[in-house]
C-alpha cells in the first residue's frame, strides 16, 4: 500500500479506465442473466462453487499456455485467502442470505452503496485516494439513480427484517475491504491476482459445499444450466476479474468500486436490447442520475466550467 511520502492523489479516470469501467458493468449486468437461469437448478452455494472452481481452471489453463507463472502468486498466498474470503465467499453468502428476505430492487440499492464504504475506507487507510466533494456527490447521485431506476421494485420490497438489509449492507462492505486488500498487490499482473483469488475460493467452497450437501447430485443440472453456469464462471467471473483486478491497478479502489452503479442499469439495457424486455421512463431517468453521478466523479467538465 502507498505510503504519505510516495503517493500522490490519483487525477480523472483516462478513457481506458472508462472503457474497462463500462465494459464490466455490461458483463457484470449480464451475470443476472445467466445465474438466474443457473439457480433454478442448482443451490446458491453449489452455484458459487462452480462459478468460481471453473473460471480459476480455465483461468490456470491460460496462464499456462499464454503466461506469466502462476509461482508469482506463491509468496502472496495467505493475502490471496484473505482476498478470497472479502470478495467472493463473504459477500456471496450475505447477499444469498439477504435475497431469502428481500427483492432484488432493494437488494440491487443497497449493494450499490459499495462506492461509498470504499471512499470512506479509502480516505481512511489510503495516502492517494482521499474524499472529495465530486466524489461525495457523484456516489450520492449513483445511488439516488439506482433507487429511482429500481422504482415500484424497490418500493415493493422495502420491507423484510432488518437483519436482511444489514446483511446485504454487510456484503457491500466486504467488497469495499477486498477493494483495500487488492490495492496490495501492487506489481502483480492482474491475471495472476484473477486466478490466485479464484483458485483460494474453490479450496475454501469445496468443504463447505461438500458439508453442506454432499457430494450426491452436485452434477445433475440440465444442459441449458451448464451453458449458463460456463457463462457465468468464463465471461462474468474469469475475464471480468482480469478486468476488475486491471481497473483497480490502474485507476483505484474507489474508481473501480462505481461498477456497482453500472451493474443494474447494464442488466436492465440488456434486457431491453436482447430479451424485449421494455424500459420505463422512471429506469431511464435513473439512468441518467447514475450517468450525472459518473460525470461528477470524473471532476473534469466541471473543472472546465
Amino acid at each position: 500500500m502507498a505510503t504519505a511520502a510516495t503517493a500522490t492523489a490519483r487525477g480523472p479516470m483516462v478513457l481506458k479506465d472508462w472503457g474497462q469501467l463500462l465494459l464490466l458493468g455490461a458483463i457484470w449486468g449480464g451475470s443476472f442473466f445467466f445465474a438466474r437461469i443457473a439457480v433454478s437448478e442448482l443451490p446458491p452455494l453449489v452455484l458459487v462453487l462452480f462459478r468460481v472452481a471453473i473460471a480459476a481452471l480455465a483461468l490456470q489453463l491460460y496462464l499456462g499456455w499464454r503466461g506469466p507463472s502462476f509461482r508469482l502468486a506463491f509468496p502472496h498466498a495467505g493475502l490471496f485467502f484473505l482476498l478470497a474470503l472479502a470478495n467472493n465467499v463473504v459477500p456471496f453468502s450475505l447477499i444469498f442470505a439477504g435475497q431469502t428476505e428481500l427483492g432484488a430492487g432493494l437488494a440491487s440499492v443497497l449493494n450499490s452503496t459499495t462506492p461509498f464504504w470504499t471512499l470512506i475506507l479509502a480516505n481512511a487507510l489510503t495516502s492517494d485516494e482521499k474524499l472529495s466533494w465530486n466524489k461525495l456527490a457523484g456516489i450520492a447521485l449513483g445511488i439516488t439513480g439506482t433507487a429511482v431506476m429500481i422504482g415500484p421494485g424497490l418500493l415493493a420490497g422495502l420491507g423484510g427484517p432488518v437483519w436482511a438489509k444489514f446483511a446485504l449492507i454487510g456484503a457491500s462492505l466486504s467488497y469495499a475491504v477486498a477493494l483495500m486488500i487488492a490495492r496490495r498487490f501492487k506489481g502483480v499482473p492482474s491475471p495472476i491476482v484473477a486466478t490466485g483469488q479464484l483458485t483460494a475460493s474453490t479450496v475454501i467452497m469445496i468443504p463447505v459445499v461438500l458439508i453442506a450437501y454432499g457430494p450426491a447430485g452436485l452434477f445433475s443440472a440440465s444442459p441449458p444450466v451448464w451453458a449458463a453456469v460456463l457463462a457465468l464462471a468464463l465471461l462474468s467471473t474469469a475475464f471480468a476479474y482480469i478486468l476488475y483486478f486491471n481497473l483497480v491497478a490502474s485507476a483505484g479502489a474507489t474508481n473501480a468500486s462505481l461498477v456497482t452503479l453500472i451493474v443494474p442499469a447494464s442488466a436492465m439495457l440488456l434486457g431491453f436490447l436482447f430479451l424485449g424486455e421494455r424500459l420505463e421512463p422512471f429506469e431511464m431517468g435513473g439512468m441518467a442520475l447514475i450517468a450525472f453521478g459518473l460525470v461528477t466523479i470524473d471532476g473534469r467538465l466541471f473543472g472546465r466550467r
